[in-house]
């Protein structure tokens, strides 16, 4: 199985797919313990969420499931929030903090670097070469990056969390345009809640790529489960009607992205 699938478009926005993967490998699987194999942190669905909304964007996805190795961690281990809690590169607990591998089988050092050779590093070769396609093409490239967790989960964030999260880690990985469409929009959906930078202030990915002086713009959305599945629970089933509703606004946002884009691309002529 290919680690990384790609579509590629001839948008300036690329779609980043990290955490929709379910894939693990029968070797890795065979050490997660009964917790693990539920494989509950996925982005259920996400893939479906925007299937469709901008059909010229590239699309990058990574196929493999974050507890193989998480593509949105910083390859060298670091935390993305430090003195908070978080799962790491390769987890070794899910998002309530409880172990996801048997006795004995955490992955180790050599483990790790493994992974990082066959899943992570060829993610982001993958999404660097796109963003450089797109780049080549357009001047301009948009990395709107794409997410999903539970609502609720009290040993990463206190209370419920909003619906839309929209990070760019403080403004620094994106023209601060595309940051406020993104919250204009997000904030006329009736019934729905939203945020700018709050406890989600854009991963690894966003922060690597985001910088727009040289003409590359990242932003990360993180979508509440609750609004678009009917339980976050097992078996995490698709809410076709909260579905609906939701991609009309996401479809919103990423056209006038597009189109803030095609914008830059002008005024930079």
């Amino acid at each position: 199985m290919s680690v990384v699938e790609i579509k590629q478009g001839s948008s300036p926005v690329i779609l980043g797919l990290p955490h929709t993967g379910t894939y693990v490998p029968d070797g890795i699987r065979a050490r997660l313990n009964d917790n693990g194999l539920i494989l509950a942190d996925t982005d259920w669905h996400v893939e479906r969420i925007y299937d469709g909304l901008l059909p010229n964007a590239t699309t990058v996805r990574a196929t493999f499931h974050r507890y193989v190795i998480d593509a949105n961690r910083d390859p060298a281990g670091q935390s993305l929030y430090p003195g908070q809690n978080t799962t790491g590169l390769v987890p070794t607990t899910d998002f309530d903090g409880l172990p996801i591998w048997k006795e004995g089988e955490a992955p180790t050092d050599a483990d790790i670097a493994e992974r990082l050779a066959r899943f992570h590093q060829p993610y982001h070769a993958a999404l660097a070469a796109e963003i450089a396609r797109v780049q080549s093409i357009h001047e301009v490239a948009v990395l709107y990056d794409c997410h999903s967790i539970r609502s609720e989960i009290p040993f990463l964030f206190e209370g419920k969390l909003a619906d839309f999260n929209i990070g760019s880690n403080d403004g620094a990985t994106c023209a601060l345009e595309f940051e406020r469409i993104t919250a204009e929009i997000a904030a006329t959906a009736v019934g729905l809640t939203s945020i700018v930078n709050g406890r989600f202030k854009g991963g690894w990915t966003t922060r690597h790529y985001g910088h727009p002086a040289d003409g590359v713009h990242a932003i990360q959305m993180e979508l509440s489960q609750s609004s678009h599945l009917k339980t976050e629970a097992v078996p995490f089933a698709y809410d076709e009607e909260k579905a609906e509703y939701l991609r009309g606004y996401l479809k919103e946002i990423l056209t006038r992205i597009e189109d803030l884009a095609y914008e830059l691309k002008t005024e930079g002529n």
